[in-house]
């Protein structure tokens, strides 16, 4: 066998009941000389690894010599470092190497047989003497005792004793001398005369004399041979030991070598990425990308922001300017806004400030301090609390700030604090007691609870009294919407839901728990005459659980809004059954939102509330809830409400109510609340209907007077509009731009696509606001939709303009081609510019939702240059790669730990590329 070829051969790691028996073969004394008596000595190796394996103990020859090597070393830099040896088989290994014996060699018929040589007190005689075979002992005897005698059960038991005593050992040495002094057993002295013994004593020590110079010499020169052999030994194991450490620190240098090699690889690779995305965006611009001192967004800004992040980074990009195609396309249109409107123009300019200076003018990076969800939830922001955010840093004020934002976005109802003024001001409300102050149950108070139970039984019409063990309170529906999935489903399942839906639930079951929402789009066209507007039916439910099926989601529940944000339906008692039926058949929840039950405003129409029904299809899936937000105009009081017979998802939800708990304060003032009923019935639900009814019908009014379409509902704060005749064509790019409008116009309205709409161009209108407040933000509405309008109407004549000018310039290079230097300079002309923008905005762009609207607003920022070659794109994005920190700030090791999955997709994009 090859001994190169295993000299590198590696085991597993060794137990330490294998040392032990390695270690107890190795040490024997007949062992040792063998292997100090032979430079190769594989073959002792093999033998100690035979015998091993009689034992059950499987390694080979080569394993046992690498282990001896390395607890050689290591005994040895032990030593050497003068360190505490705590080392458990030091003992052994210093007795063993610090005692090994010294070795003579004699020639014996033709053969070398080594001895030993023992250096006692015997004299140099002993170095002549043979050890007989027996001193050793056996193979399994071993030669030494390993400190103090372990214990029975010790896995270091390693019993080595020698089989020669020290009375066997004195009785040999001193065999010879009583061979030569004839004495015998009985120790008498032989017969013959005294002058005979003296004679025969003077002969032997003459002889004895002669041979003790012959002795003395051959003694030096063996002592001698067997220094010299020891030091040559010891040299080739100072050798062997470098040669281990040599090739130790080699494997060290390899391994560092192939980590730098493939450090060096993923920072190619990312920045091949770079380059890439650099290019895509400088050839969708078509021109040299600008500076980053000019450009406010970086062109790698949004690749640390997850595509999935709802409208967050490409909606505030989008807003962080203004379309500034207006003054360049409609320069006439803006002078006469000017005159007209000088009010309007001014709080423009604001707004332009206020949008720079929002956080999503530059896309958030990943953060090294969150995590991966972390980051997701940082960088998650939908167009409903971008609009939000706006509104609340220019709010309107009638004067403080006149000019601020008007909000019309925002489901709130503004009409009634003054009777919760006075009521909530009054004395009861006003009581503290020890048990408001102290940890309550986490379901809420059982005052509360019970209050909450007599006042659903009453407005629900339900058929019999409703428990209070069944009811379950939080700080808000958004709560309960998260709580509820947390327990009902698993992270990446799915919850069924029609569109369009009100948008933060996204994010009540997303962010929590990881679970996701499957739409059932309904169509914005009555399917029949008797059919409506965005009619849900059972069977639109079946074929989008169906579809979500075939795509492999697991669909847990079902959400059920009535009345409807954002189309204020009402749902009969048949509709809801059926829809409860078809939960039932697919063993679905059915999680119904009545949160906007009170607000119906016209007598003639009637609510019937899910609790109403006599016996519902699966009580224990059917769960209703409710909240004080929309109905007692109490927004910023956060009181939700879960009614459910479901003892164990209350038993859940009781876990998670530390989390969503309401101080005791607020529970009692809630409870003295719903506990007056000649107040609610007999004041505040009349008056505030009545003012609810007033402001639809101005609403409905001004929007009736601009001819536009929405769906005329005797419910909720809104009203669905259709602003799709003001979108330039049918896309949620131009919706997008619309509502981009109605904010430079300081009026915020909630678009569809925010509600996941499947038809762009609906909009919600809130009307629950004051009279003064209402109007002007009308009056916002209609100029934003005047100014829309002319500008469409400009793009349609630009564009006219443009198809006739470019007929004109095919015909002039049909007839002279050497001119083409002239024409390309008339196409950059100014007026050719704007014709190109509308061009664009006209062509067809697909219909990507938001991820579109930042490719629409890439589109708007373009500056009309002339084209130029690749080598200048190239020379362009070289410059914005090396001004850029970006690739500093984000190197492999950091892009694969904080977000792995951009790296892989590279790395499979780089893999189909390189095929």
């Amino acid at each position: 066998m090859d001994f190169r070829a295993r000299r590198y051969e590696r085991g597993s790691n060794w137990t330490d009941p294998e040392i032990v028996e390695l270690l107890q073969l190795w040490s024997d004394e007949s062992v040792q000389i063998e292997l100090e008596s032979s430079l190769r000595n594989q073959r002792v190796f093999d033998r100690i690894a035979h015998v091993l394996r009689e034992k059950g103990i499987y390694r080979s020859g080569d394993q046992c010599r690498e282990k001896i090597k390395k607890m050689k070393l290591e005994y040895r830099r032990i030593k050497d470092n003068h360190k505490m040896r705590t080392w458990k088989f030091y003992d052994v290994m210093d007795r063993v190497l610090a005692s090994r014996p010294a070795v003579s060699y004699s020639s014996l018929g033709g053969a070398v047989v080594a001895q030993q040589v023992f250096q006692g007190s015997c004299g140099s005689e002993a170095y002549l003497q043979g050890v007989p075979v027996g001193s050793f002992g056996p193979s399994s005897s071993g030669g030494f005792l390993f400190g103090q005698p372990p214990k029975a059960d010790d896995p270091l038991d390693i019993k080595c004793f020698r089989d020669m005593d020290a009375s066997a050992t004195s009785a040999t040495h001193i065999g010879p001398v009583m061979q030569e002094t004839s004495e015998q057993p009985s120790g008498e002295a032989p017969r013959g005369s005294t002058s005979v013994k003296q004679r025969k004593r003077r002969r032997g020590g003459r002889a004895s004399c002669g041979r003790s110079g012959v002795r003395e010499s051959l003694d030096k020169a063996l002592v001698s041979f067997l220094s010299w052999q020891q030091s040559a030994e010891e040299r080739l194991l100072s050798l062997e030991e470098a040669r281990l450490e040599r090739e130790f620190q080699a494997e060290e240098r390899r391994e560092q070598r192939e980590e730098r090699r493939a450090e060096k690889e993923r920072q190619h690779e990312l920045h091949l990425f770079t380059m890439l995305t650099g290019a895509l965006f400088a050839t969708r611009q078509g021109a040299p990308a600008a500076t980053p001192s000019d450009s406010p967004i970086s062109p790698l800004a949004h690749l640390s922001t997850p595509l999935l992040a709802t409208a967050g980074p490409a909606v505030s990009s989008s807003l962080s300017q203004p379309p500034p195609e207006a003054p360049t396309a409609q320069p006439v249109a803006t002078q006469e806004t000017k005159k007209s409107h000088p009010i309007s123009v001014k709080t423009c300019q604001v707004s332009q400030g206020v949008l720079a200076t929002m956080r999503g003018a530059e896309a958030p990076g990943r953060s090294v301090y969150l995590s991966s969800r972390g980051n997701s939830i940082r960088q998650h922001q939908g167009i409903l609390q971008e609009g939000f955010i706006q509104y609340a840093m220019d709010k309107h004020h009638q004067t403080d700030n006149p000019d601020g934002i008007v909000n019309l976005g925002t489901s709130e109802n503004k009409l009634c604090y003054d009777l919760l003024h006075k009521r909530l001001t009054k004395p009861d409300m006003l009581h503290v007691e020890p048990s408001l102050l102290q940890y309550a149950d986490w379901t809420g108070h059982a005052f509360l609870r019970e209050e909450v139970a007599k006042f659903l039984s009453h407005h629900c019409c339900s058929p019999k009294p409703l428990r209070a063990d069944n009811v379950v309170v939080m700080n808000g529906c958004g709560s309960l919407f998260s709580c509820i999935a947390a327990v009902i489903c698993d992270p990446k399942d799915a919850i069924l839901i029609p569109t369009p839906f009100y948008g933060v639930i996204t994010e009540d079951v997303h962010l929590y728990s990881d679970v996701k929402l499957f739409h059932v789009p309904l169509d914005c066209e009555a399917d029949g005459e008797e059919s409506k507007h965005f009619h849900l039916t059972v069977e639109k439910l079946e074929a989008g659980l169906k579809k979500a099926k075939q795509e492999g989601w697991n669909i847990r529940a079902l959400i059920l809004m009535n009345p409807h944000n954002p189309l204020a339906e009402l749902y009969t008692p048949k509709e809801m059954i059926a829809f409860l039926e078809f939960a039932k058949r697919n063993d679905l929840h059915a999680i119904v939102d009545e949160v906007y039950m009170l607000t119906v405003f016209d007598e003639s129409v009637t609510f019937h509330s899910v609790l109403s029904i006599e016996s519902l299809p699966d009580p224990q899936r059917t769960h209703v809830m409710w909240g004080m937000s929309k109905d007692f105009a109490m927004a910023g009081i956060r009181i939700g409400t879960l009614y459910t017979v479901n003892t164990d998802l209350v038993e859940a939800l009781a876990q998670l109510g530390s989390f969503h708990g309401l101080p005791g304060t607020s529970q009692h003032q809630v409870a003295q609340l719903l506990r007056d009923r000649d107040w609610i019935n007999n004041e505040f639900l009349p008056e505030n209907r009545r003012r609810l009814k007033n402001a639809h019908s101005l609403l409905t009014r001004e929007l009736r007077s601009l001819g536009i379409p929405f769906l005329d509902r005797p419910a909720a704060l809104y009203v669905w509009a259709d602003l799709r005749k003001y979108l330039n064509k049918s896309s949620f790019e131009e919706e997008l731009s619309l509502w981009r409008c109605f904010l430079r116009h300081k009026v915020l309205l909630s678009c569809g696509q925010a509600f996941s709409c499947s038809t762009p161009g609906w909009f919600r209108i809130v009307f629950a606001d004051q009279q003064p407040q209402l109007q002007l933000g009308l009056k916002r509405i209609q100029e934003a939709l005047k100014e829309t309008k002319e500008k469409n109407t400009s793009c349609v004549t630009c564009s006219i303009k443009e198809t006739d000018d470019g007929g004109k310039k095919t015909e002039k290079e049909e007839g002279d081609e050497s001119d083409n230097t002239s024409i390309v300079n008339s196409i950059s002309s100014p007026q050719s510019k704007s014709s190109d923008q509308l061009k664009e905005r006209d062509s067809p762009v697909p219909d990507t939702g938001l991820l579109g609207a930042e490719e629409f607003f890439l589109l708007d920022c373009q500056e009309s240059k002339p084209a130029e070659g690749l080598d200048s794109l190239i020379g362009t994005l070289r410059h914005q790669i090396r001004s850029s920190d970006w690739l500093e700030k984000n190197t492999p090791v950091l892009s694969h730990g904080e977000d792995p999955e951009i790296l892989d997709v590279f790395k499979s994009l780089l893999q189909r590329a390189k095929k």
